[in-house]
């Protein structure tokens, strides 16, 4: 961790280095918000006397981290809102744009941003400016969430990803054309739910036949390191191509 009003978080997501949360905080709109660890280490965060976490897991603007990335002069891959979502309907749009600015000004960075409100990105996305530099990701915890990535594809997004995370049912048909990188993982925490390994396999394979990055986050359950990562004997760590 830096120090002082500069600090960052060094992620222990594994497909990141860094998380930056402007938001803190947001409700829940589908099955794979049950079990939500963002809103759990929010309750941990508070107990704990964090000031920016007083609120709880209530969405809240900090508008004093906005410009933290300015500082930040070593190339990261930067995980935006972590603990939040950006597309958020309570989030103003002046709000985002400030967010997109800082991403705009900084190319040395890689940015992911990651929703669940594919519906408020499509309506806002060109209101924003897409560098390179920005990924966009929705998440797609089953097949009854497919209209999310039909909504991501209609965005600027340069580079277009997704988080089926949690993974809670099979999704026998991905349709990967305009999509950069896909992610399966299986929950963590003490409720999770059971990942079936047929549905991480199914998706392998459809990345590779649709030639498109595959990344094997965990299989999760209550101890995720008990489980691991390997799928099929080796580690997926596959990801776009790390340029601006």
């Amino acid at each position: 961790m830096l120090k002082g009003e500069e600090m960052a978080y060094h992620s222990k997501i594994e497909w990141t280095e860094t998380t930056w949360n402007p938001t803190t905080g947001c409700t829940k709109i589908s099955t794979g918000c049950k079990n939500c660890y963002a809103e759990r280490l929010a309750a941990r965060l508070k107990k704990m006397g964090q000031k920016r976490y007083a609120n709880g897991f209530k969405l809240t603007l900090h508008e004093e981290l906005i410009a933290n990335p300015f500082s930040w002069k070593k190339p990261r891959i930067i995980f935006v809102n972590s603990m939040s979502d950006l597309f958020h309907e309570d989030i103003p749009l002046d709000f985002i744009q400030q967010v997109f600015n800082v991403m705009n000004n900084t190319p040395q960075h890689i940015y992911q941003v990651l929703t669940k409100r594919s519906t408020r990105l499509k309506e806002i996305a060109s209101s924003l400016n897409w560098t390179s530099n920005i990924w966009m990701g929705v998440t797609v915890e089953s097949k009854d969430l497919l209209n999310r990535i039909d909504d991501l594809k209609n965005t600027p997004a340069k580079i277009k990803f997704l988080s089926l995370e949690p993974l809670l049912s099979e999704i026998p048909i991905l349709l990967l054309n305009g999509t950069n990188w896909v992610i399966v993982g299986g929950e963590s925490g003490p409720y999770s739910r059971q990942m079936k390994p047929e549905w991480a396999v199914s998706i392998k394979e459809q990345c590779i036949r649709q030639n498109v990055p595959f990344f094997f986050k965990q299989w999760g359950g209550v101890n995720k390191y008990e489980k691991g990562r390997i799928l099929e004997g080796k580690t997926w760590d596959q990801m776009p191509e790390l340029v601006n």
